[in-house]
């Protein structure tokens, strides 16, 4: 057996490197919280003007409660007037309450409005290859659940600022009313602050960890639901199962942690108080006894001392509440500080306008080379003109770099070396809005959204009139089974569209590219799911599209190919031919490789 020897500095190194990394995340998250509050100093102010008016009201019924009893009962003086400016005390204190909750909700509920929006609409600037590495359930996650724990604490954050004024309210009577009995009475605050801190210290990371599980769990669910054809097809539901239960365990078990540490210290921080409570019934009952106190100031003395109990409650609640909050603040800081690395220029260039420019269109890739790894390039030295108004078809083996063609003239990527342009403008000097409003692509995987027929169809121009819908669904071959629907261009297509089959889905695609009236049209395969026998009939709708406009076909049949005014062969990441169907049978043996390998594959799938 062997032993390996473990350096004890080395262990200790580490652990304080983690220790530090924790005290540094935790900092953070605090300062995050802090800029949150920041923005709402308004509301804060009018959070501590109530706050203090509340306490004001609240803490004068102990006194009017002393009178009433040394004055009313003792002395038979008017109790029935000390009653009602009790109840009048009492009745502003509801109302103050009132006032402060409503206050409460409407700033938790904008701070969470507000982060959400900030986030989605980060999430949607970011480039496509951070969506490549990201889990959606743990995007989904920091936009729900971690933003909910922000609004918990802002939601008491006022309710909070009256309970400190009411401490030290109650504090300074206490102390002016017997400083000897305020001593025995407030003698546990300085353990109640000592275990507050502590438990802040420990709650942190156990509530980061809640929330890191969640997320993952949000994944398993997340995958599960929309690959749920995959599941049931591959008859896989135990293993997704067996993902969900690990992760729930896993949750349970940090959960239980959570839930430890607070078990330990939240019943101490209310423990004290009382200690505090028991010591003045004992040693102001003897005082009573001896005729040094009152009655009443005994009975106020013992109100205002249980009016503490909440306030330091209150303590340990939002300590564990503004923990978990700062954690996911942490969390959703992660998202909001990555910067985009594709974004548009600060001062982009306008595109020609169509009605100014003779020809638009124009397409340009310049000694390309890109590459989705460091160590591997998929396309090299890649160049290729393609003039306006004309159609070109890309051909290549798998994985030769056409889809990564489409995904650079979109600027989903940026290339490493060379540049793209359109209509003579490098495309990163255009505003990434434009430019995508000027490519349109038709992917192959076709994504629908849960909606109408028609919405998805006019996607692009929602306010795209009726007529302008039914000519791109009949161009798109898409109109007359539109028409068998239940409700026609009406009908909501469910989720990503599977009430559709795949080539409805995929002539609705077609039919939204061509709404969007780009300068340049991509079909990137576009006709792969499409019925070989239905084929020809998008065919013939698409030739009437690409007369005039630019057109990148991404294609495997002939018949699709056969569309373009010329073929650019790719092949290890160059242009290794170029020209007619007919030509490049002739001349190039890889392209008939390639060609048949196409064949091959339909053949087996057919």
């Amino acid at each position: 057996m062997t032993v390996t020897a473990v350096d004890p500095d080395a262990a200790a190194i580490s652990k304080g490197g983690a220790e530090e990394q924790a005290r540094a995340q935790r900092n953070l998250g605090w300062q995050l919280l802090w800029q949150v509050l920041m923005n709402q100093r308004r509301a804060l102010v009018l959070g501590v003007v109530i706050g203090i008016t509340w306490t004001a009201a609240k803490v004068a019924v102990p006194q009017l409660t002393k009178a009433a009893i040394n004055q009313g009962i003792e002395r038979n003086g008017a109790l029935l007037s000390w009653s009602l400016f009790i109840a009048a005390a009492g009745l502003a204190t509801g109302l103050l309450t009132a006032g402060r909750r409503y206050l409460a909700f409407r700033e938790s509920r904008w701070t969470e409005t507000l982060l959400r929006e900030r986030m989605f609409a980060h999430i949607q600037r970011l480039h496509v290859g951070y969506h490549d590495r990201a889990q959606t359930g743990q995007l989904m996650s920091r936009a729900s659940s971690d933003l909910q724990q922000v609004q918990q604490f802002v939601v008491m954050i006022p309710i909070t600022l009256s309970n400190v004024s009411q401490l030290f309210a109650v504090t300074l009577i206490l102390a002016f009313t017997d400083w000897r009995l305020a001593i025995v009475a407030l003698a546990p605050l300085p353990f109640i602050n000592v275990a507050s801190r502590r438990f802040s210290n420990r709650i942190h990371p156990a509530v980061l960890a809640v929330q890191n599980k969640q997320a993952q769990l949000a994944s398993v669910v997340e995958e599960s639901v929309s690959g749920v054809r995959v599941v049931k097809g591959l008859g896989t539901e135990s293993v997704q199962f067996n993902k969900l239960r690990k992760e729930a365990d896993g949750i349970r078990e940090v959960s239980l942690n959570a839930a430890s540490i607070r078990s330990r210290f939240l019943p101490a921080i209310d423990l004290l108080p009382s200690l505090g409570l028991i010591a003045v019934l004992g040693y102001g009952g003897h005082r009573v006894v001896n005729g040094d106190l009152s009655i009443g100031d005994l009975v106020a003395f013992n109100v205002y001392l249980t009016m503490l109990v909440w306030p330091l409650r209150n303590i340990g609640m939002m300590v564990a509440l503004g923990q978990r909050a700062a954690a996911a603040l942490v969390r959703v800081q992660e998202v909001l500080s990555t910067e985009p690395a594709v974004q548009s220029p600060e001062r982009s260039h306008a595109l020609p306008s169509r009605e100014m420019a003779t020809a638009v269109g124009a397409v340009s890739f310049d000694d390309v080379s890109f590459g989705y790894g460091e160590d591997h390039l998929i396309l090299r030295n890649f160049s290729l003109t393609i003039a306006p108004g004309e159609s070109v078809a890309l051909v290549g083996a798998t994985g030769a770099g056409k889809s990564t063609v489409v995904r650079l003239l979109l600027r989903f990527y940026d290339v490493v070396n060379g540049r793209i342009t359109l209509d003579g403008i490098d495309l990163r000097r255009l505003d990434v809005h434009e430019l995508r409003r000027n490519v349109g692509v038709v992917f192959e995987d076709t994504f629908l959204f849960n909606d109408t027929v028609r919405n998805n169809i006019a996607f692009a121009k929602p306010d795209a009139d009726q007529a302008t819908v039914e000519r791109a669904a009949r161009l798109a071959g898409a109109h007359e089974f539109i028409l068998q629907l239940p409700n026609g261009y009406n009908t909501p297509i469910g989720e990503r569209g599977f009430s559709l089959s795949g080539g409805q889905r995929q002539r609705v695609a077609i039919a939204r590219a061509i709404v969007a009236d780009p300068r340049v049209l991509v079909l990137d395969d576009a006709t792969s799911a499409v019925d070989p026998s239905k084929e020809h009939e998008i065919r013939d709708a698409m030739q009437t599209v690409m007369k005039g406009r630019t057109t990148i076909v991404i294609a495997h049949r002939p018949g699709t190919i056969a569309l373009a005014d010329r073929i650019v062969f790719i092949d290890h990441g160059g242009v290794a031919a170029v020209g007619q169907h007919r030509e490049l049978l002739e001349t190039s043996q890889r392209y008939r490789e390639v060609l048949a390998s196409f064949v091959d594959e339909s053949s087996v799938v057919d």
